[in-house]
């Protein structure tokens, strides 16, 4: 008894010196991000370009076949500058004929005259006849309203000599020309493009089915694809009422709220559609832990640099991520990998600095 009771106090101080020097569960190096809300939500990003608000489509008012192009496109003009002429053959030859027939009615006029001056004096001596004046006053009106036609023509040949030069209605850009230098065009036949570029506005084609989905507070982002810094929003303006029929598409037009520098006359552009909508977080499925039908996260404390799990609503799953709407606050820090071996109070180190 006396050899057993040493052992016995050696063993209980064993156990108690085993129990002291226990070492502490170790630190977990986990992957981290920090929770960022979203409160707007993307409805799709189109390519687009900037467009003048007001174009005028030009052409001539006489047929003929286009002789010179005398601008190009991207060409400023100004109020009645000369855009293109047409072979004025024609026009000359129409022209020489009236002025021709003008002559001749004129010399008939002169005639005319003469006649009723000469009828009119015989009359007045009693040598003339009452008949024969009446005639040569009716000739001398038939021949003053042959006048004034012809002279209506040689104007009319005039103008449409005049017409066969194309001048710009107003200051613009050349944008487009719908046709080329020998190219045989008909009276009023679009034959270029001029844009006013004072007033700019942006141009996408949507969805015809996104089109009848979008909410009233729809917001539009307008920025330079070269350079997607240079931005500003948008608002619609006008929206096709019918859809083209290859594309299913509808062309809208934007009204921009401020419009660069940058932004010039043909500049490509990608628009994004945003809507307000409650405050969200989206966080990689790899952050969610289910654990009795309740789907949790682990939060990590950044002054005990502990992690804790706290029970989250999901709204939705897609792909690879998942919209939380309840249980996280913005700039939390979330264990996004390795849950599953996670217990309460665990001391964590961050490897990694991420934002959602």
């Amino acid at each position: 008894m006396k050899r057993l009771l040493p052992l016995l106090c050696a063993a209980v101080l064993l156990s108690g010196c085993s129990k002291e020097e226990a070492a502490p569960a170790p630190v977990r190096p986990v992957l981290s991000i920090r929770v960022v809300a979203q409160s707007e939500e993307s409805l799709g990003r189109f390519a687009g370009n900037i467009q003048a608000r007001y174009e005028t489509n030009l052409g001539f008012r006489v047929p003929g076949r286009i002789a010179n192009r005398t601008v190009d496109v991207g060409a400023e003009v100004g109020p009645g500058d000369l855009l293109a002429t047409l072979d004025p053959t024609d026009q000359q030859n129409q022209l020489r004929a009236a002025q021709g027939d003008l002559a001749k009615v004129e010399a008939q006029w002169i005639n005319a005259q003469a006649n009723a001056r000469r009828q009119q004096e015989l009359f007045d001596r009693g040598v003339g006849a009452q008949a024969q004046l009446d005639i040569a006053q009716t000739d001398l009106k038939t021949t003053g309203a042959a006048l004034d036609q012809a002279k209506a023509a040689v104007r009319q040949a005039q103008d449409q000599l005049n017409y066969s030069q194309l001048h710009s209605d107003h200051g613009g850009v050349v944008t487009a020309w719908n046709a080329e230098a020998g190219q045989v065009v008909t009276a009023g036949q679009q034959v270029v493009t001029l844009a006013r570029p004072e007033i700019k506005e942006a141009v996408i084609d949507l969805p015809a089915t996104l089109v009848d989905q979008l909410p009233t507070d729809v917001e539009f982002k307008v920025a330079a694809q070269l350079d997607p810094s240079i931005s500003t929003t948008a608002t619609v303006r006008e929206i096709e009422p019918q859809a083209q029929s290859a594309t299913r598409t509808r062309r809208a037009r934007l009204t921009l709220k401020d419009t660069p520098e940058a932004f010039r006359l043909g500049t490509a552009i990608s628009v994004t559609l945003s809507s307000a909508i409650e405050p969200r977080t989206e966080l990689p499925l790899s952050a969610l832990q289910e654990v009795d039908g309740q789907t949790r996260i682990w939060v990590i404390d950044p002054q005990s640099q502990t992690v804790a799990p706290r029970a989250i609503k999901v709204l939705s799953r897609d792909g690879d991520s998942a919209l939380i709407g309840q249980g996280v606050k913005p700039g939390e820090r979330v264990v996004s990998a390795g849950v599953n071996s996670l217990k309460p109070g665990q001391k964590v180190k961050i490897d990694e600095d991420r934002a959602q």
